[in-house]
């Protein structure tokens, strides 16, 4: 069964795993609101867990967002949750401040929490991250409507001592309505981090890429990201968005991510979307419903069953392959 909230809408998602269970934590804002688009400017994150991907507890509220003057001060935006070396686990999460009550803009920065057990979060007030202006599109600097810095992903690629942060992100040149990227940053301790160029060119046909991912399926590596129709631009523009993916050789392939091979997984009828490894080895993909016939849907979806296309470069619906 789905995930959904009575008096909540539900969106972005992410996960991690302890033991037998995958923890989610998603995103979420009163319905009372009454405009699915006032969401984003009282964003919270909550925390569920499941066995299955199916059944899901949930815990309510991890953390408020900050008070007036802090980088999270308006909304907490979608992160990545991982383990440490020394046993903790961190939270990297978007914090988003609205410059104004009737306009869209807004600054995004990224942040820590760190919890022993999933469950209890603190947030750690020293790490703050913002973009580098001398590698990325900042506010007002184009007619973008807000400083892009958000959906951090973070991961250590095997072999490696450093860690690496995928961010969506604008580059500071190209078409203005072309401009997104995946940002990039590298620490040794997950602590102190440093700017480093985006991992891929403007010019792709995405306005962003949002809540970047690299996964393995069936032997081939993946960049999974999500850009809506609206957000199409160059030889893309007018048609569908949705969840995309692209086929890497590598992690941090040499050259960066080839954006402009990167082939629809499914239609923005689902959203943000996350590829979960299930315990029988089969990829899902967990996502939320986006609209349908009465609007915004805001719940998260039952996993989709992944497999490779025919040519093994892009990822369909299993259903898709055995129809």
């Amino acid at each position: 069964m789905s995930f959904e909230h009575a008096d909540h809408w539900v969106w972005d998602i992410w996960f991690a795993e302890d033991g037998d269970l995958f923890h989610m934590f998603y995103l979420h804002a009163p319905r009372a609101l009454g405009d699915p688009h006032l969401r984003h400017r009282n964003a919270r994150i909550g925390h569920a867990t499941s066995a299955d991907l199916r059944d899901w507890t949930d815990h309510g509220r991890v953390f408020d967002a900050g008070p007036e003057g802090s980088f999270d001060a308006s909304a907490t935006w979608t992160g990545s949750t991982l383990r440490g070396d020394d046993g903790l686990w961190r939270m990297f999460y978007t914090g988003s401040v609205f410059l104004e009550p009737d306009t869209h803009a807004n600054i995004e920065m990224i942040g820590l929490a760190v919890s022993r057990d999933l469950q209890q979060w603190g947030k750690r007030p020293g790490v703050v991250l913002a973009a580098d202006p001398a590698l990325y599109e900042t506010l007002g600097t184009s007619d973008w409507p807000e400083e892009a810095w958000r959906d951090p992903w973070v991961f250590r690629p095997e072999g490696e001592t450093l860690w690496h942060m995928l961010v969506t992100a604008r580059a500071t040149h190209g078409a203005g309505d072309d401009r997104g990227v995946i940002g990039h940053m590298t620490s040794e301790d997950l602590e102190h981090w440093t700017p480093q160029p985006a991992l891929s060119a403007p010019g792709a046909g995405f306005a962003h890429l949002e809540v970047p991912q690299v996964v393995a399926v069936e032997g081939q590596r993946f960049l999974v990201f999500s850009c809506d129709g609206a957000k199409l631009c160059g030889e893309r523009a007018g048609q569908r968005g949705g969840v995309w993916a692209v086929a890497i050789e590598a992690d941090l392939p040499a050259g960066g991510y080839p954006i402009h091979e990167a082939r629809l997984i499914c239609d923005e009828r689902l959203y943000a979307g996350r590829v979960v490894i299930r315990r029988d080895g089969q990829a899902v993909l967990m996502a939320f419903e986006n609209e349908g016939e009465g609007g915004f849907i805001g719940r998260v979806a039952d996993p989709v069953p992944l497999t490779l296309s025919a040519d093994g470069r892009g990822l369909v619906p299993a259903q898709e392959v055995s129809a």
